[in-house]
């Protein structure tokens, strides 16, 4: 069974939302009410810090997608801690960056930088791994030719 535990408190009008735990189809609903009961008490700044996330799939990806297209179009800011792999983290960036994403958010190494609004991390090296080779399926089977009875 998936878990995910989510602490949240409030520094300095940005509301901190810690995850630990295994953010993925299961656990996502509980991320996607959280940051809906941010924006609906009002507060539209938020620091998602993934530096506790051991696992992370589309749906948790698809969620935080989501939550920046929600804080945007209230006029709020969305900034991630991603871990980076010399923390045993690096699953979770990896993700990010494999999906093509991590462009898409303000991501720092920490959360006093997120706090601080120092420039965000996209300078940082993203191992993304080695390329997977996928099979490639054979050619479609050319049907026989017909022959008369």
């Amino acid at each position: 069974m998936t878990t995910i535990e989510a602490d949240e408190d409030d520094r300095g009008g940005w509301t901190v939302l810690r995850l630990r735990g295994e953010l993925d189809l299961v656990t996502s609903p509980e991320i996607r009410r959280r940051v809906h009961d941010a924006v609906a008490a009002g507060r539209h700044d938020l620091v998602v810090d993934l530096s506790g996330v051991r696992f992370c799939d589309s749906s948790g990806i698809g969620v935080l997608v989501a939550a920046r297209r929600l804080l945007r179009s209230c006029g709020g800011r969305l900034r991630l801690v991603l871990p980076t792999a010399a923390e045993g983290q690096g699953h979770v960036t990896r993700v990010f960056a494999a999906l093509g994403v991590t462009r898409l958010f303000e991501v720092y190494a920490d959360v006093a930088a997120a706090l601080a609004g120092e420039e965000p991390d996209g300078s940082r090296e993203v191992p993304v791994g080695p390329p997977v080779s996928l099979p490639v399926p054979p050619p479609p089977i050319a049907p026989l030719p017909r022959t008369a009875p």
